[in-house]
């Protein structure tokens, strides 16, 4: 049997792109264990709001260069009810709302108490595949040896991992060299993101960069037939 991974960073409430890579894979391999990135999406998303696109930022501190997402630690924990404070206000009108409103209010409850941001992106990742019934197994990259360049890491892990096939976003098509994967006996194949249908959404223009939340309140059970793979 064919076996397919992905291996990507963390990051907080993705956008359902990144949803539609984990449904698409046997095994999704978080992969924390590297430099995390200032002004990136491993602590910062977009909602919807009246007034156009908002970010919504989990405040880290960054101690070093160098510094990995998995040791990033978290610098403020009232960040948890003010991101809620700020997603009710702007999504308590959306048609699904009310369905999913408790349940991601608890999450935020309990990711308030995380200390490490890995742990919070996680948590949320986690919570977000069981409520759209994403079965995927998921790991760390904690659980694999990473030796080499960055690339030569990747291809170890897929080693290790037992993959048959390495799904890639379309990001790494600037640097990722495949003869490697190849060698190893691994093909790699690439993730698109193009062709998503628009759903009602509230405060047009739509916009399809934003976290999966607003997918979950606008749209609710019909929510896959919003995304690529279902």
């Amino acid at each position: 049997m064919t076996k397919k991974v992905a291996i990507l960073q963390s990051n907080y409430v993705p956008w359902k792109g990144y949803f539609d890579l984990i449904r698409s894979v046997d095994e999704f391999i978080l992969y924390d264990e590297v430099q995390y990135t200032k002004n990136d999406w491993r602590n910062r998303n977009r909602i919807k709001t009246q007034t156009g696109v908002q970010w919504l930022t989990i405040p880290v501190r960054q101690d070093r260069l160098g510094q990995k997402i998995s040791e990033t630690r978290v610098v403020d924990s009232r960040w948890a009810a003010r991101h809620w404070k700020t997603i009710a206000g702007n999504y308590s009108r959306a048609r699904h709302f009310e369905k999913h409103a408790a349940i991601v209010e608890a999450w935020y409850s309990e990711a308030g108490a995380f200390e490490l941001l890995s742990d919070i992106n996680e948590f949320f990742i986690r919570k977000i595949c069981a409520t759209l019934d994403i079965a995927t197994h998921i790991t760390s990259s904690r659980d694999y040896v990473l030796e080499g360049d960055r690339v030569e890491r990747l291809v170890g892990i897929c080693q290790q991992a037992g993959a048959d096939v390495y799904l890639s976003g379309p990001a790494a098509s600037d640097y990722l060299d495949e003869t490697l994967f190849t060698n190893a006996g691994t093909r790699v194949e690439w993730m698109h993101y193009d062709g998503y249908p628009e759903y009602t959404q509230l405060f047009p223009p739509f916009a399809h960069g934003v976290s999966i939340l607003d997918l979950l309140f606008n749209t609710g059970p019909e929510h896959a037939a919003f995304m690529r793979t279902r």
